[in-house]
């Protein structure tokens, strides 16, 4: 399958921008709202944005051999609001950069890699888990969308084809 990389620096605009919105919302709630477990997959705000996090520092280990401080999964990074947003946000910009070097020839090759949850190796095309990479980071923001809400903050239009021009 051939995939045109502007795909993917389209996706790292929106992740930057939907994840400010995140951490703006977010950031107006107490620490101990944010880490209150509303009974999502990751428990919390706080552990979701820590999942997020924790699943793009693996996939762009993976994608760039770059190595990166992880834990095990639904173990937070940080614990700290304001570590976990700035490291966050230099996570969204190293994918930018990631994405304006990617090649249409690289997406069409295969990444081989053994899970760090099973040890199984595995092998699969590079555009697919570039897909999944920013297919979940939507995912997880859309329970964070709901958490956010229920706690009564509002992040406004998530919606790609209605993102600023200016982002």
């Amino acid at each position: 399958m051939q995939i045109d990389p502007a795909l993917y620096r389209r996706m790292a605009v929106y992740n930057t921008w939907m994840t400010g919105k995140v951490y703006e919302a977010a950031g107006k709630m107490d620490d101990t709202e944010r880490k209150e477990d509303r009974g999502a997959f990751f428990r919390s705000v706080h552990s979701t944005l820590n999942h997020i996090l924790w699943a793009d520092r693996i996939w762009m280990g993976r994608f760039t051999g770059r190595s990166y401080a992880v834990k095990g999964m639904g173990v937070d990074l940080f614990d700290e609001f304001s570590e976990l947003k700035d490291a966050h946000l230099a996570m969204c910009a190293e994918i930018a950069d990631f994405t304006e070097q990617v090649s249409a020839d690289w997406l069409a090759g295969t990444l081989e890699w053994t899970s760090g949850q099973d040890g199984t190796a595995r092998r699969r095309p590079r555009w697919l888990l570039v897909t999944h990479m920013f297919n979940h980071q939507t995912h997880h923001r859309g329970q964070l969308s709901t958490l956010l809400t229920q706690a009564g903050q509002d992040i406004g239009v998530t919606d790609l084809p209605f993102m600023p021009d200016l982002v």
